[in-house]
């Protein structure tokens, strides 16, 4: 693709998506020019094809770049801060963008977030393509069909750009990734480029926040709504408020919080946010299996829902009730210790206890789930007594986040490759532990093997049907109460005390 098409093409492009105007397509141009360093250019007299392919033209255009040596070197992570550049010299400016969401929300909340989702994919600060090649599938368990995703859609640093990093500068600025200075940053090589990013304010329970889209997209319209101020991530009164105005003003979405403590917090605590979208969890079809009445909240129903966590959901039609009950429940969780059940709500004046709050709209009811966590540890569980044990740490490792307690395993891109060595070595009946890529999930393998009459057409979606069965027990580590009889009891006897 000759250069001055591939800067037609993208353009047009931005014309089509209505990033820019007709009456700006010279002043477009001529902004890609400056980020290309450019000084002329000739417009293609051929017709431009009705599908442009946005990765194509940006691939032709760095690849032209680094040629010249405008694009330092030719690696993701110089490539990714290149090509936001020129997706961002055509991104419409803050006011633009906040003007057609608000005007938009006039209308309804859902045309709103429908625009916003869409804008956010057309300016590459979603990337579809590289979202499209994540590994995704459903198993089923005794809880539901459970989300799996393989993740290959994050970017792994290059060694140049880790090298480049180290010798950096410290910076305070962004503070963090949620922080609103990101939105416009060119970026660096240890942090993203947001040229090409735009926020929206949004107020909920009167204090200033922005909502987003994750670049990650999980799920379906992932949004995010981060607080305006760069503060800690706290689970309290006054985050079930905000949670519930939330889902009162955006009906379509839910939304949850991460635990505020480590272990089973999220990745980012230092800045207070919540994650939701447009998807039905698991977690969010799964039924109360033993329902429960509150004293003096006769009017909420309630129960213990059934889900390899250990959770509570409350519903009514008045959000002010579960915000009260609510905090009856956290501030007892908070101060909770029953031995016999193995749960201390500190140690050495560490606490342990805290909640993962998750609120919906039920009909013209609101609801809350609310998952207790606790990060004690132990030393033959040095990572999390309520963590994955380490007999699953070869297929997930990492903390339980709130997509996670949802029921959506999010997977490292390794297992794509060792998942299917793992399948190829059942069906040819090869050592799994002789091969590194398949040693560490050779004694989960052979105990799978003889269910299944494998064959190399249906090898891999066994495999996959049994990982989606070591995530179901992933979740049953993670919760504080085991889904046995003596659990359910030491589950009632907090409730009891509500």
């Amino acid at each position: 693709m000759e250069r001055d098409t591939a800067i037609a093409m993208l353009v047009t492009y931005a014309l089509r998506k209505g990033l820019i105007q007709p009456c700006e397509e010279i002043w477009a141009t001529n902004a890609l020019l400056g980020v290309l360093k450019l000084d002329s250019y000739t417009p293609p007299e051929t017709e431009l094809p009705e599908d442009i392919d946005l990765t194509s033209v940006l691939d032709a255009l760095m690849d032209d770049a680094h040629a010249r040596g405008v694009l330092e070197e030719n690696s993701i992570v110089y490539r990714d801060l290149f090509d936001t550049a020129l997706m961002g010299a055509l991104t419409p400016r803050p006011a633009q963008v906040i003007d057609t969401f608000q005007s938009l929300r006039q209308e309804s909340p859902e045309k709103a977030t429908d625009w916003y989702y869409r804008f956010s994919q057309d300016t590459n600060y979603i990337r579809r393509d590289r979202i499209a090649k994540d590994v995704q599938w459903k198993a089923p368990t005794e809880y539901g069909e459970l989300d799996i995703t393989i993740n290959l859609s994050k970017p792994e640093k290059d060694p140049k750009a880790i090298a480049a990093a180290r010798n950096m500068p410290a910076s305070a600025y962004p503070r963090c990734l949620l922080c609103a200075e990101n939105e416009g940053y060119a970026g660096r090589v240890n942090h993203p480029a947001r040229q090409n990013h735009r926020i929206v304010p949004i107020t909920i329970n009167d204090s200033p926040w922005f909502l987003q889209y994750s670049p990650y997209v999980y799920y379906n319209e992932h949004c995010i709504c981060f607080n305006a101020v760069h503060t800690p991530m706290k689970i309290d009164r006054a985050c079930f408020a905000k949670l519930l105005d939330f889902v009162g003003q955006f009906p379509h979405y839910f939304v949850g919080s991460n635990a505020d403590l480590p272990i089973v917090g999220g990745s980012i605590l230092a800045h207070d946010h919540f994650q939701g979208g447009r998807y039905t969890f698991a977690m969010e079809k799964a039924p109360i299996e033993t329902p429960f009445s509150f004293p003096g909240y006769e009017d909420v129903q309630a129960g213990i829902v059934k889900w390899p966590m250990s959770v509570i959901r409350i519903t009514a039609a008045d959000p002010q009730r579960l915000i009260e009950l609510a905090d009856r429940i956290l501030t007892l969780w908070r101060g909770y210790t029953d031995e016999t059940a193995v749960i201390y709500a500190e140690t050495d004046g560490e606490p342990h206890n805290t909640i993962t709050p998750i609120a919906r709209r039920r009909g013209s009811d609101y609801e809350l789930d609310l998952v207790l966590r606790n990060n004690l540890t132990t030393p033959e569980h040095p990572l999390g007594l309520y963590h994955p044990h380490a007999e699953l740490h070869h297929i997930k490792k990492e903390n339980i986040g709130l997509i996670e307690v949802m029921g959506l395993a999010v997977l490292p891109a390794r297992l794509k490759t060792e998942l299917a060595a793992v399948a190829q070595k059942l069906v040819s009946g090869d050592d799994l532990e002789a091969d590194p890529l398949t040693a560490s999930h050779a004694s989960w393998a052979m105990g799978f093997r003889d269910k299944y009459d494998l064959t190399a057409d249906n090898a891999l979606d066994a495999v996959y049907k049994e990982t989606g069965l070591v995530f179901a027990k992933v979740l049953e580590h993670a919760g504080v109460y085991a889904r046995t009889t003596e659990g359910k009891e030491a589950f009632l006897r907090f409730l009891r005390q509500v």
